[in-house]
């Protein structure tokens, strides 16, 4: 049976999909972007500030499955400038730790509401 999950600590979806969704064990978090939950609005400040935000959004709904970041087993990146990867990878680092999430990085012409870096991840509940 497939589950919707939501965390008011993280911002609400801005379209037609869940924060995340679990089935048969598996938790799949939609992707988050820089949205500050209570003004609604990208955080400021640029990329480091951005993937701040993401990932702490990220483990807000995390959380609201019972999970944490340890439980992730694939993330996917979404960059506009793969320049700033060094920056993302470094905060990224301070986040996951071994055994790492399998990960995709990729650089796209643009995300939502001017976004700089959006994430999403697969996670497992531990039985």
């Amino acid at each position: 049976m497939k589950t919707s999950i939501h965390s008011r600590q993280a911002p609400a979806a801005i379209g037609p999909y869940s924060q995340a969704v679990e089935q048969n064990g598996l938790v799949f978090c939609s992707g988050q972007i820089a949205l500050d939950p209570a003004s609604g609005t990208i955080v400021e400040g640029g990329i480091e500030f951005e993937t701040r935000r993401v990932l702490q959004n990220l483990g807000e709904v995390l959380a609201a499955a019972g999970l944490d970041f340890v439980d992730v087993v694939k993330t996917t990146i979404f960059m506009i400038d793969l320049g700033e990867f060094e920056i993302v990878n470094r905060i990224y680092g301070e986040h996951f730790g071994p055994p790492f999430p399998a990960r995709s990085t990729v650089q796209v012409a643009a995300l939502p509401r001017k976004a700089r870096i959006e994430i999403d991840a697969i996670a497992l509940k531990r039985t």
